[in-house]
């Protein structure tokens, strides 16, 4: 059941606990709503302005730095020196603020020194906005950037190159709310307090089960979440289609100003 010779549960009941976990960890217990909580590098949020935006620009570096930007706009120093040198692919996800469920998610790619925009969606976040030091059922999402390394769903992998878990297993508990029966179709773990690499229902937590876990990127269900992100499925098809384990994708997360700050 699991891809990429991930550990194998000890028996089925096992398996099934530690999703229930997962998910509820994702979703909540309140008919769910979707969150849950690993990292290329600890949350918080970033300090300091691009040292290319604070210089007097040459005529029409503007124009092409806008285009073209050597920097993920909107991004601080902190959490841009998070990002690990060998990533080229990041998506950055816009928090509208600190205590709201709206956000936007960008995917940017690198080229030699150039980040370039790929695809941008709307998406939602923790129901209860963002946070630099996620608990358990804060129903907030962790500030910080994390690496994406494993996917899975109820759906077939639809092609991705990330390890992909597919299994019946993930499909939302129908004791929730119909909106909600599909936000697991497609999922990326994001690795907030788990092992990079193992399935998004692993339920091993290495920071301890008080920093809570199991936040993913997963299907929108048009309102806020426990702590995860979640998308259009078209756009989550997009991500599993074009994020490459070799391009060392991450995403950078939070509200617009713990991100530049």
């Amino acid at each position: 059941m699991r891809h990429g010779g991930v550990r194998s549960r000890a028996t089925a009941t096992v398996a099934g606990v530690l999703l229930l976990a997962a998910l509820s960890a994702c979703v909540g217990p309140d008919a769910g709503r979707g969150g849950g909580s690993g990292a290329a590098g600890a949350e918080g949020s970033a300090v300091g302005s691009p040292t290319a935006l604070s210089r007097a620009p040459a005529p029409g570096a503007a124009a092409s730095r806008a285009a073209a930007p050597t920097r993920i706009p909107d991004i601080g120093d902190r959490l841009h020196r998070r990002i690990p040198a060998t990533s080229r692919q990041v998506l950055a996800v816009y928090g509208d603020g600190a205590d709201s469920a709206e956000s936007t998610a960008v995917l940017y790619t690198r080229r030699g020194p150039v980040w370039e925009r790929v695809r941008r969606w709307p998406a939602h976040n923790g129901k209860k906005g963002w946070t630099p030091d996620h608990r358990l059922g804060d129903n907030r999402s962790p500030v910080g950037v994390f690496t994406l390394t494993a996917a899975g769903g109820v759906l077939d992998d639809p092609g991705t190159r990330l390890p992909y878990t597919r299994s019946e297993d993930y499909a939302a508990p129908r004791r929730w709310d119909a909106s909600h029966w599909h936000d697991f179709d497609y999922v990326i773990a994001i690795d907030y307090n788990r092992v990079p690499g193992t399935p998004p229902d692993d339920g091993e937590q290495p920071w301890g089960e008080e920093k809570g876990g199991g936040i993913w990127l997963h299907l929108d269900h048009g309102d806020g979440t426990s702590a995860c992100v979640s998308l259009s499925k078209e756009a989550m098809e997009f991500l599993l289609l074009t994020l490459d384990p070799e391009h060392d994708p991450v995403v950078v997360m939070g509200d617009r100003d713990a991100l530049k700050a």
